[in-house]
């Protein structure tokens, strides 16, 4: 028999070599790494399994007002995390910390009534980590200390993200290359990360360019003071709030400034731009629909946005009609910093597993 070619022994080289460097690429080079959320319905102490992923998720009440949630099988370092408070009257949530153990991944967070006091409540909460290079879309978070040293980070453009501080409870995060093609693009959500006292955060205000997105972030105590606190901030356009996108394809947002912001601030998935609807629902109450995109197990966070100490939640548990089908959010509710409800600006962003 004919002994192999040189070209054919070196060409068989390279075929085993780029086997072999296919099967020790990370895994989790992909966008997300993990991704987990949980509905929590505090009048009834129960999960809902329609807004949480994956099924196992569970919702331990650890003190009054306090919770533990364990994410099985979704441990990772880093991420992020975000948590909406879901009260007819003014409250808001905030996370305590969050690390992992073992395959699971473990989120402690905090809920307060205006005023200042630990309370029980039903909220959604929401947890993320992402690693690796390029994603579809633009996504980016940062976890960010009070001095603006970041304890976790991701770019989907691969750049660094920042944030600087500029005064007592403000900070300016840059995420560099994530280039949407207009001047205000895409949605934020924000969440303060306090284990020692009431902390809640907002967008101020941002702007898209050439160069990315340049957030301004407002934190405030529970009297309203601005406040040093760590917090969490992620971008999103034509993606979801964890970073993938067709897979999954059912995800929207929506700015309102009020009134609502250009159609590159309200997105939806399956309709494109300018397709999600608001509607007043009275004095700080807003019905948001999200057509076509109400596909379970799915997720919705809101975040305040503007210059002031107002915050915003949910009324009510979102609904997922079955005529559209459309994800309804009745309502978005905003309140000033002592509890009376308020007509203020609002992010809003909804989520599915498919």
């Amino acid at each position: 028999m004919p002994r192999p070619s040189l070209l054919a022994r070196l060409l068989a080289c390279v075929l085993m070599l780029a086997g072999a460097l296919t099967i020790i690429q990370p895994a989790n080079a992909a966008v997300p790494d993990r991704k987990a959320w949980v509905l929590w319905n505090q009048t009834a102490s129960t999960v809902i399994p329609t807004g949480t992923w994956p099924a196992p998720s569970s919702v331990i009440p650890v003190a009054f007002g306090r919770y533990q949630l364990k994410f099985p099988g979704q441990g990772a370092p880093g991420g992020v995390v975000h948590v909406t408070a879901i009260n007819n009257a003014p409250h808001w949530c905030q996370a305590e910390n969050w690390f992992q153990s073992g395959p699971d991944e473990i989120v402690n967070i905090r809920c307060y009534r205006a005023g200042g006091a630990l309370d029980v409540t039903s909220f959604s909460a929401f947890f993320v980590s992402a690693s690796g290079g390029p994603a579809p879309g633009l996504f980016g978070y940062v976890d960010s200390q009070p001095n603006g040293a970041l304890v976790s980070t991701y770019n989907s453009a691969g750049a660094p993200n920042t944030s600087t501080p500029l005064g007592v409870g403000q900070w300016q995060v840059k995420f560099p290359g994530l280039v949407a093609g207009g001047t205000l693009d895409g949605s934020l959500q924000a969440t303060a990360v306090n284990p020692q006292q009431g902390a809640r955060c907002k967008v101020r205000v941002w702007s898209s360019s050439g160069a990315g997105q340049d957030v301004r972030v407002l934190c405030f105590d529970a009297g309203g003071a601005l406040l040093n606190t760590r917090f969490t901030l992620t971008y999103q356009y034509k993606a979801s709030l964890y970073g993938a996108a067709v897979p999954p394809k059912y995800f929207g947002f929506f700015l309102n400034q009020p009134p609502a912001g250009p159609p590159s601030t309200n997105m939806n998935s399956v309709l494109g731009l300018g397709a999600n609807t608001i509607l007043p629902a009275g004095v700080g109450l807003s019905m948001v629909t999200f057509p076509k995109i109400a596909f379970t197990q799915n997720t919705v966070q809101v975040t305040a946005y503007g210059s002031n100490s107002n915050f915003c939640g949910l009324n009510t548990f979102w609904t997922n009609s079955t005529s559209g089908p459309d994800l309804i959010v009745r309502d978005v509710n905003c309140f000033t910093n002592a509890g009376a409800l308020v007509n203020t600006g609002f992010t809003v962003s909804a989520n599915s597993i498919l």
